[in-house]
């Protein structure tokens, strides 16, 4: 995949893995990287890639950066299979592709809105178990199917979901839902709302921060546990 990557140190010790929203790109979620105090004690690889550009029915066929097409308005059910598993795949691929990297712990998965939602159907479906999961203005994506699809290894990787009060876009009853259901099948998520629309805010990256701290602890944990007699 086509990615922008940074890396905050030689050696970075943790992956992550952000995938834009609709009609962006992989430069949008950049700017975060100098906002995330984590960055600046742990040497991370933050890779970000770009989603191919398709049709999208919804937007009047308009040609644009998509991880699947929208065939309607209702975001939770009109949706493109065949191109949300493909996307699905590339992820997968490109999870392995991180591990394999010889001073790699781990990995997180994160995305925002279709992003977001990719990476709850990939992160979730993965045979490799993820150090956790970011989901912002989002909803998950084949919810009715989850217990068969949802990887036994990704049960117990910590999740956080984030969402606008006021979100026109994905209304934030749809990320409400997709929370319960998670929460109803024993995955580990947390929820966490703000008073803004279909974007993010200086409170919620401040909350990534903590909750990506959190994932890298539990990383040097469990180098540390591996490294005991």
């Amino acid at each position: 995949m086509d990615c922008v990557v940074i890396e905050t140190s030689p050696a970075p010790q943790v992956s992550v893995i952000w995938l834009h929203g609709l009609g962006a790109d992989a430069h949008d979620f950049v700017p975060i990287v100098p906002q995330l105090t984590i960055a600046k004690r742990v040497p991370m690889r933050f890779v970000f890639p770009n989603a191919p550009k398709i049709p999208v029915t919804i937007n009047q066929g308009a040609v644009m950066p998509a991880w699947y097409d929208i065939v309607g308005f209702d975001v939770s059910r009109d949706q493109d299979q065949s191109g949300i598993m493909a996307s699905v795949s590339k992820v997968h691929h490109l999870i392995s592709d991180e591990l394999n990297r010889a001073e790699t712990d781990g990995v997180v998965l994160a995305g925002f809105s279709q992003g977001g939602a990719i990476a709850l159907r990939a992160g979730l479906s993965g045979p490799h178990r993820l150090r956790g999961i970011v989901a912002l203005s989002t909803y998950l994506l084949d919810a009715p199917q989850l217990s068969d699809w949802c990887s036994p290894v990704q049960q117990a990787v910590p999740v956080f979901m984030g969402h606008g009060q006021s979100d026109p876009i994905v209304p934030m009853s749809l990320g409400q839902s997709s929370h319960q259901t998670l929460m109803n099948a024993g995955v580990s998520v947390r929820w966490q709302t703000w008073p803004m629309g279909h974007e993010v805010c200086l409170d919620e990256i401040q909350a990534v921060d903590h909750f990506l701290d959190e994932c890298v602890s539990s990383a040097e944990h469990a180098r540390w546990d591996e490294a005991k007699p």
